[in-house]
């Protein structure tokens, strides 16, 4: 059993066909089929069932799948750490945000360009629960994140908290002059409000608020998109209550901002990577630019 050996079962294991794995692989499926054959023959163990085209893995497959994933990782950042050592900063560097915490990048992603001109930059959106899964999958290096989130798998640093407010249409309120609104208020209108795709989040932080107030809320929408919830405010359909970053000046029609009148709902947000794998220097660097007081002015 050699790397090339488990590389290739690995590929067969993600694609679930020999087929697509040749092709993955730019080799032709007979010497493919031989390697997998070969490795059976040495461990003494049957690592697929053939359903048809479909290569299923067995419990045994299964063990060796998540044993070669973590050796193939390890293999990927200790050749990105060796390749780095002595040598500037460049290369890639992913990172993950949700679209509510977008404010904090635009900044800090130019002084990081003029910074480091030779590493190219891939962004991802997705909700809290997506970018994890992510950061898991070294799809991404780092990820900004709104909390509640089981920080136990991850070196993190804590964020600048902020209020949530309200946002509703402008011509439900054309009469209000003061800027605050109270739940009751709000429990009365169609509500829409951000929801993750899986596991607690904003959703229940702000359901439990109308709960300790003895109030039920209209809740006619849920979405993990910010953009889309406040596109619908625009259109008339709901109110919703989200963290006052997630507005941005391309929402700036038709609504109205709102600061929550006798209760106040913090949100909290973290810039998240992996404890168990190399940090690249690049990605190193761009958490500088967090906790490196003199660019902490960029959170403004």
């Amino acid at each position: 059993m050699d790397i090339r050996q488990l590389r290739y079962f690995y590929t067969i294991a993600k694609t679930g066909q020999i087929t697509r794995a040749a092709k993955e692989l730019h080799m032709a499926q007979p010497p493919l089929s031989q390697s997998l054959k070969s490795l059976e023959d040495n461990l003494g163990v049957k690592l697929f069932d053939r359903n048809g085209r479909k290569m299923e893995l067995t419990e045994a497959g299964l063990i060796l799948y998540r044993k070669t994933e973590r050796l193939l990782h390890f293999l990927d950042e200790t050749k990105t750490e060796v390749k780095e050592t002595g040598k500037g900063i460049k290369g890639k560097l992913s990172i993950g945000c949700v679209k509510s915490c977008f404010s904090l990048l635009p900044k800090r992603l130019k002084l990081f360009r003029d910074l480091y001109p030779n590493v190219s930059i891939e962004l991802r959106e997705g909700d809290t629960f997506r970018l994890t899964e992510q950061l898991h999958n070294r799809n991404i290096d780092l990820a900004i994140v709104r909390l509640p989130l089981e920080l136990k798998p991850f070196s993190f640093y804590p964020l600048p908290n902020e209020k949530y407010v309200a946002i509703v249409p402008e011509s439900w309120i054309s009469h209000k002059k003061e800027d605050y609104i109270s739940l009751k208020e709000l429990a009365k209108m169609p509500l829409l409000l951000l929801h993750r795709i899986s596991g607690i989040g904003q959703y229940e932080l702000i359901m439990d608020q109308f709960e300790n107030s003895g109030l039920k809320p209209n809740i006619v929408c849920e979405c993990p998109d910010v953009d889309m919830i406040i596109g619908l405010v625009n259109e008339e359909i709901g109110a919703t209550i989200v963290p006052e970053s997630a507005i941005t000046r391309l929402h700036q029609q038709n609504i109205k901002v709102l600061k929550l009148e006798g209760v106040t709902i913090i949100s909290e947000s973290s810039l998240i990577w992996l404890k168990d794998r190399y940090l690249s220097k690049s990605a190193g660097r761009f958490i500088e630019l967090f906790t490196n007081k003199e660019t902490k002015t960029l959170s403004s």
